[in-house]
């Protein structure tokens, strides 16, 4: 299977680092990157083949994953069209819903994928919806690129990769967001920097662990850790007064919402 990318930033990067720790070769993965201190990064970096130009790394290809800024994909998938035969297309891009980009391209071999950050260190999760018309081996291919930095989820319905971006895709900076106000709660509770940091990070890490290790429900987890009239049960009590957990329902529903948004606005022609 040879992959070409077509932007090469640092979802690209992961996925590449990814796939060649699953055994693929250099040769086998071309990038179409537009800025040449980028190409040169990934020459160095990978040993892969990295042009300027479209017509210089999509031929040959099986699979091209469109690595671009959702706000780009139009222009991208246009200058594609003429150079596609019957390579599975795959999007990384937010929003932009496999009909448009279907439209743009003239392809109907697509899937659309939501990866997630934490595939920069090969620990993320994707979610993958693919279009009726990619068959069993191009489902297979999809898969075997995005799992090479995580996880991967199949949806059957598209409208789920809103969702999807929601919960998984913008969850790192929820959880970044949380872990900046426990270490701020450090500080002013006169633990140094360095301590707050580290307590902070340690804490996020071994609970996420145990919550990943442990056959029961997180919620049986929490309740474990609040003893009756302790400190842990103070905390959540004003977490509840504060209706903590609604307010973070309600912004991944504001993500979903952005994301739907998107679809609308960046879709047409």
């Amino acid at each position: 299977m040879n992959i070409c990318f077509i932007g090469g930033g640092n979802m690209a990067a992961a996925l590449i680092g990814g796939l060649l720790g699953k055994g693929f070769v250099a040769g086998q993965i071309s990038v179409v990157e537009i800025n040449a201190d980028n190409r040169a990064r990934l020459k160095h970096d990978f040993a892969v083949h990295a042009v300027e130009d479209l017509a210089k790394g999509v031929p040959g290809s099986d699979v091209i994953v469109c690595a671009v800024k959702p706000q780009q994909l139009r222009e991208v998938a246009q200058q594609l069209a003429p150079l596609l035969g019957k390579q599975l297309l795959i999007s990384i891009a937010a929003g932009i819903r496999a009909a448009d980009l279907a439209r743009w391209s003239g392809s109907q071999a697509i899937v659309r994928a939501m990866p997630n950050t934490p595939a920069l260190i090969h620990s993320g999760i994707t979610g993958l919806y693919a279009m009726p018309d990619v068959n069993d081996a191009q489902r297979e291919q999809a898969q075997n690129i995005l799992a090479a930095v995580g996880e991967i989820l199949w949806l059957q319905d598209e409208a789920m990769l809103d969702a999807v971006t929601a919960i998984s895709g913008s969850g790192p900076a929820y959880v970044f967001y949380f872990i900046e106000a426990l270490q701020q709660a450090a500080l002013e509770l006169g633990l140094d920097a360095e301590d707050a940091h580290r307590l902070s990070l340690a804490t996020f890490l071994g609970a996420s662990k145990l919550a990943a290790y442990s056959d029961e429900e997180v919620g049986v987890l929490r309740a474990r850790v609040t003893s009756k009239n302790g400190t842990t049960e103070r905390a959540l009590l004003s977490m509840d007064a504060n209706h903590v957990a609604k307010h973070i329902a309600r912004a991944a529903h504001a993500a979903a919402a952005r994301s739907r948004e998107m679809g609308d606005e960046l879709g047409v022609d």
